[in-house]
């Protein structure tokens, strides 16, 4: 075994005792919405949003989310849970897709804001930032909690699981007849693709029209970043060589990268104003203000 690889030795349950445990994923999801939430608080008040809207929209998203999250992990794992549906809802034991996650809150999300007149491009622009911060931190948990079970790696930079209740321990003996194995650390390539698309992401701020051109940029980077990196993991295969993440990635983009090149552009540098790709109202506007400051 190389020297360099690193051993990851926690137990992967913060606490663990009767029929309830606490997962250090399921710990660390919450903190990664707690944070996710404070950011587009602030953000709101950059936008001058209505909080309260902004925090009920929020709320939608994190029920939507996590019913969303729930669903593609049961779907994914339903060799598991078709034989006690019981545990379906233990979602406090561990088992997300954060797949399900972005979606579900996403839908649920814009659902409400819709209904609710309020600005839905602009609320996803000031999500999607959050959400690679908050995405981040929940993967902070997996690392601990050994789950994905990943590609065997001999480069020298891999970890193996040494707890014995580790899933990651338990996946290295099923495909590799070792436990401690040394695998892809698949997780920590995703968090710094996040993190590069953070920067990304900040750095168009302003730059896009129409509002929510930001949040589709967002999307569009994790799906190709995930697609890539799905192929490291070891999770069930559909067909076609695919994996569940590799099918949502491609509907996501699908979706997503026509969007961009139809309906996203430049901003105006000129008038600041986002005219959602219809530029004789931004002429308009311009031309008001003009009448204005005449006035003036």
């Amino acid at each position: 075994m190389p020297i360099a690889d690193i051993a990851i030795p926690f137990n992967p349950n913060l606490v663990a005792g009767g029929s309830f445990s606490l997962s250090w994923h399921g710990l660390l999801s919450f903190v990664g919405v707690a944070a996710a939430i404070w950011m587009v608080g602030r953000a709101a008040i950059k936008e001058n949003l209505d909080q309260d809207m902004v925090y009920n929209t929020a709320i939608f998203g994190i029920v939507g989310g996590i019913v969303g999250a729930r669903l593609v992990h049961v779907f994914d794992n339903w060799d598991v849970y078709g034989g006690d549906p019981g545990r379906i809802i233990a979602i406090w034991n561990g088992g997300i897709g954060l797949w399900g996650g972005i979606l579900g809150g996403w839908i649920a999300g814009a659902l409400y804001a819709y209904f609710k007149k309020a600005p839905v491009g602009k609320l996803m622009d000031i999500a999607a930032p959050a959400m690679f911060v908050g995405q981040s931190l929940g993967r902070i948990g997996d690392i601990i909690n050994g789950e994905h079970w990943s590609r065997a790696l001999d480069a020298g930079w891999g970890w193996y699981f040494t707890h014995p209740s580790s899933p990651g321990r338990a996946g290295a003996d099923r495909f590799f007849g070792n436990p401690e194995r040394a695998v892809h650390p698949t997780v920590v390539y995703e968090i710094i693709w996040n993190m590069i698309g953070l920067f990304v992401i900040t750095r168009l701020k302003g730059k896009l029209k129409p509002t929510g051109a930001i949040w589709m940029v967002y999307l569009t980077w994790y799906s190709v970043g995930r697609f890539a990196i799905q192929y490291l993991r070891l999770d069930d295969v559909k067909f076609w060589g695919l994996q569940e993440a590799h099918l949502i990635a491609i509907i996501v983009l699908a979706f997503t990268v026509p969007y961009i090149i139809m309906k996203v552009r430049w901003a105006d540098k000129n008038t600041g104003i986002d005219d959602g790709g219809d530029s004789r109202s931004a002429a308009r506007r311009k031309r008001d203000r003009q009448r204005e400051q005449a006035k003036a």
